[in-house]
C-alpha cells in the first residue's frame, strides 16, 4: 500500500494541532484535530483558499451558536434549527466547502453549559481556528507538492502505454476484450492528467520572470495533453473498427501501420525533446518527406472508398469507417506538429527543461 503525500500531511496536522492545543491549555484539543483534518488540502493556493473560507464560516457558525445559545439554551432541537440557518447562510454566500467544519464550531459551542458560556463559546472557536492554522502550515512547509512532475511523469507514462496499445491495434495483434478493458482505464488516468494540470496551473509563482515561464508551460503541457486525448481517440477508433481493419489489403494495412508508427515515434521524440533527452537532430520531422507519405495513405483511402462503392452496401459501409480513421490520423498528426512548435519555442527562450529528470523521477 502507497501512502501519499496528503496521508502524511493530514497525520501531521493532526499531532501539531492537537500540540498547540495542548500547550494552550485549550479544554477540548479535540476539536482542533477535528478542525485539521477538513483543513487539509492538496495544494498551498488551495489551502490558502480553505484558510479563508474556514474563517468565514467558523465566525458564521460561532455566531449563529452564542445567538441561540444565549436565546433557547441547550435544547436539542434549538442545535438542529441553528444548524439549518448555518447551512442555508453558507449556501447562499457559496462557501459550501466550510459548511462541515462551520457545523463543528456550532456543535462545540452550543453543547457547553454553564455560566461563562461566552468566555467557552470564544475558547472552542479558538481551539478549532488552531486546527485550521495548523493544517495551513503543514501545506506550507511539509512535503511541499510538485505538481509539474507528477504532470509530465503521468503524461508521460500513459502516452507510452496509449503508443504499445496503438501499435498492437493498428496491426491487429489486441485481444479485444484486454484492448476495451485497457481503454476505460486509460481514459480514466487522462481524466487524473486533466486534474493534476488543473493543480499545477493554481500553484502561484511571486516572481515575474517565473511568472512568464510557468505561462509559456502551461501551454506547452495543455497542448500535450491535447495531444494524448486525440491519441487516445484514434486508439479507441481503432479497436471500434478493427474488423474493417482486418478486411484491407495487405498493403493498405502496411501503409497505415508505417503511418502511424512515424507518428507515434515522432511523438515519442517530442516528449524526449522537452526534457533535453533528446539531440535535436534525431528528432526532426521532415516534412516534405512525411507529406508525401501522407498523400500516399490519403490517395490509397480514396482508392478503397472508391472500390467500395462499386461492391455490396457492407462494404461501402465499411469505407465511411475508413475515413473516422483517416480523420484521427490527421487530427493526431495536426496536434503533433503544433506540439513540436510549441516546444521548440519554449526551449528557444527558456532553455531545456531541467526540473524533470526521467530517470530521478519515474524509475
Amino acid at each position: 500500500m502507497k501512502v501519499g503525500a496528503r496521508v502524511l500531511k493530514t497525520g501531521v496536522a493532526i499531532v501539531l494541532a492537537l500540540f498547540v492545543a495542548q500547550m494552550l491549555n485549550a479544554p477540548a484539543p479535540v476539536f482542533a484535530g477535528i478542525a485539521a483534518v477538513f483543513a487539509i488540502q492538496p495544494s498551498i493556493y488551495r489551502s490558502y483558499l480553505t484558510i479563508l473560507e474556514q474563517i468565514q464560516g467558523n465566525l458564521i457558525g460561532a455566531i449563529i451558536a452564542v445567538i441561540f445559545g444565549l436565546m433557547f439554551g441547550h435544547q436539542l432541537v434549538a442545535i438542529g434549527i441553528a444548524a439549518i440557518i448555518v447551512i442555508s447562510i453558507m449556501i447562499k454566500l457559496k462557501l459550501d466547502k466550510a459548511i462541515s467544519l462551520a457545523l463543528v464550531t456550532l456543535i462545540a459551542i452550543m453543547e457547553i453549559q454553564g455560566d461563562d458560556f461566552l468566555m467557552f463559546a470564544l475558547i472552542r472557536f479558538g481551539t478549532v481556528m488552531i486546527g485550521v492554522f495548523a493544517a495551513f502550515i503543514v501545506n506550507l512547509i511539509f512535503l511541499p507538492p510538485r505538481y509539474e512532475v507528477k504532470l509530465f511523469k503521468n503524461i508521460y507514462v500513459l502516452q507510452d502505454d496509449i503508443i504499445r496499445w496503438t501499435r498492437l491495434a493498428v496491426r491487429q495483434a489486441s485481444e479485444h476484450t484486454s484492448t476495451k478493458k485497457a481503454l476505460t482505464k486509460l481514459d480514466n488516468r487522462v481524466s487524473e492528467v486533466a486534474t493534476l494540470y488543473d493543480l499545477y496551473k493554481e500553484e502561484r509563482n511571486y516572481v515575474r520572470n517565473k511568472k512568464f515561464v510557468k505561462a509559456r508551460k502551461l501551454v506547452v503541457y495543455r497542448q500535450m495533453i491535447t495531444t494524448t486525448r486525440k491519441s487516445l481517440e484514434l486508439l479507441h477508433r481503432l479497436h471500434k473498427h478493427e474488423n474493417e481493419l482486418s478486411s484491407l489489403p495487405d498493403q493498405f494495412n502496411l501503409l497505415i501501420q508505417t503511418r502511424l508508427d512515424s507518428l507515434l515515434t515522432y511523438h515519442e521524440q517530442l516528449l524526449l525533446k522537452f526534457t533535453g533527452k533528446l539531440k535535436p537532430e534525431h528528432s526532426k520531422w521532415t516534412r516534405e518527406e512525411e507529406y508525401l507519405r501522407g498523400n500516399e495513405v490519403m490517395e490509397e483511402f480514396i482508392n478503397q472508398i472508391i472500390l467500395s462503392r462499386e461492391n455490396i452496401e457492407e462494404e461501402e459501409f465499411s469505407s465511411y469507417h475508413l475515413l473516422y480513421i483517416l480523420s484521427r490520423i490527421l487530427d493526431y498528426e495536426e496536434n503533433l506538429e503544433h506540439l513540436d512548435t510549441l516546444i521548440v519555442s519554449y526551449r528557444s527562450y527558456h532553455g531545456i527543461e531541467k526540473n524533470i529528470d526521467l530517470e530521478q523521477d519515474f524509475y
